[in-house]
């Protein structure tokens, strides 16, 4: 790998809060041999504390165990952009870069109804 591989510009080809797309979109590109993906996870939720300042998530208290809300991505060399969602697509994927991602749904429900009040006149 030269110094331009190393230096080069990345752009997003995944982003969504989806890990069973994740894996298996990172497979698929790392199974056709493309270099330089770099795929990872990250949560971008600032949650309050739970009682006692225990560092619990209260989102996480449900009929189903813990909730994942982690943020995945993929990002891939800017000259391999076409290559990867080639590859992507021969393995029946589809993939999304979800702009909304790292914003809370609860934020985003609320920026909808303000929306709605607006459109309808009521404020």
């Amino acid at each position: 790998m030269g110094l331009k591989e190393l230096f080069e510009k990345k752009v997003t080809i995944y982003k969504k809060k989806d890990r069973e797309t994740w894996e298996q979109i990172r497979n698929a590109l790392k199974n056709a041999g493309l270099k330089g993906v770099r795929a990872a996870h990250y949560s971008n939720d600032v949650v309050q504390a739970g009682g006692c300042a225990a560092k619990l998530d209260p989102r996480d208290f449900g009929g189903h165990g813990k909730i994942d809300h982690d943020i995945y991505f993929i990002e891939v060399r800017e000259s391999d952009r076409q290559k990867a969602l080639d590859i992507i697509k021969e393995a029946g994927l589809v993939t999304v870069v979800d702009p909304n991602a790292s914003i809370d749904r609860a934020v985003l429900v609320t920026e909808e109804q303000e929306k709605e009040k607006k459109e309808a006149g009521t404020d």
